[in-house]
């Protein structure tokens, strides 16, 4: 996970292109489309969480930190705790995470902070507070044009789903349910994102975490067949290798259905 998040940070740098004229066309047209579907609230969010500064100043702080300590301490717990449902559930953060690369390569896009013509105003600069490009170090050390889709609200939902499917206390499915929508909220006032963003920062991890889910507690019969021969090829490949004769053909065949047993008996042996 750590290697994982540090090849994403460091591939988010490298996607900065040099000319921001395509970020700011872009952010024109996020702005049009919430405009004409009647979703252009960041602007009355800013407004209204900057003349409350004390809750301005604890939301520039809830966005620098707990996108991280939130993240890392549900991934913590989770692999402590509920080990039978962690690779499926880590499986679905890290490809949401890796797909939405793709996004800020392709399309990159100028926060609302940076479109002072429309009305928005940084918190962090306006009330010299604390947060994430809070300094020109820290603003240099990421690529802050990687808005689209906000991966803020997509870690958020997956520790939602995490907490709300997985925790036994009813105080922690609670606060997992709001996490999500605090995020947003915060995302959305302090000027970091758009409603669409968050959007599809929630159907990116949505739709991985389903998948993952698919592959990993479904078992389809197609994917336990498409596992094996692939373990029977590299096995054989190895054998070959080492100069050992390889598994019949059939061993995949029978790979597949223990595999399949294995599954299954380990599904009911779980605890719900």
């Amino acid at each position: 996970m750590v290697l994982f998040y540090t090849a994403y940070t460091l591939t988010r740098i490298i996607l900065v292109q040099d000319g921001t004229g395509p970020a700011f066309a872009h952010a024109d047209q996020i702005l049009g489309v919430e405009r004409y579907l009647g979703l252009d609230v960041e602007l009355h969010l800013n407004q209204t969480l900057l003349s409350v500064p004390w809750l301005a100043r604890g939301a520039n702080i809830f966005y620098a930190t707990a996108h991280f300590i939130v993240t890392l301490g549900v991934v913590v717990w989770l692999y402590r705790y509920r080990p039978e449902h962690y690779r499926w559930l880590r499986t679905s953060i890290m490809t949401a995470t890796g797909v939405a690369l793709l996004g800020f390569w392709l399309y990159p896009l100028a926060p609302p902070r940076f479109l002072h013509s429309e009305g928005f105003v940084d918190p962090v600069t306006a009330l010299h507070s604390l947060g994430l490009y809070a300094s020109d170090a820290s603003g240099t050390l990421t690529n802050q044009y990687a808005a689209m889709p906000s991966m803020h609200a997509g870690w958020s939902l997956w520790c939602g789903i995490v907490l709300v499917r997985l925790a036994t206390q009813k105080w922690a499915k609670a606060l997992g349910a709001l996490y999500p929508v605090t995020t947003v909220y915060v995302i959305l006032s302090t000027a970091n994102h758009y409603v669409l963003d968050a959007v599809a920062g929630f159907a990116l991890v949505g739709g991985a975490a389903w998948l993952s889910w698919v592959l990993y507690v479904r078992h389809p019969e197609p994917v336990i067949v498409a596992r094996a021969r692939i373990a029977h090829a590299i096995t054989s490949r190895v054998r070959r290798d080492a100069g050992k004769p390889a598994p019949g053909p059939a061993a995949a065949a029978t790979g597949g259905a223990a595999t399949r047993s294995t599954y299954n008996s380990g599904r009911t042996s779980q605890p719900a």
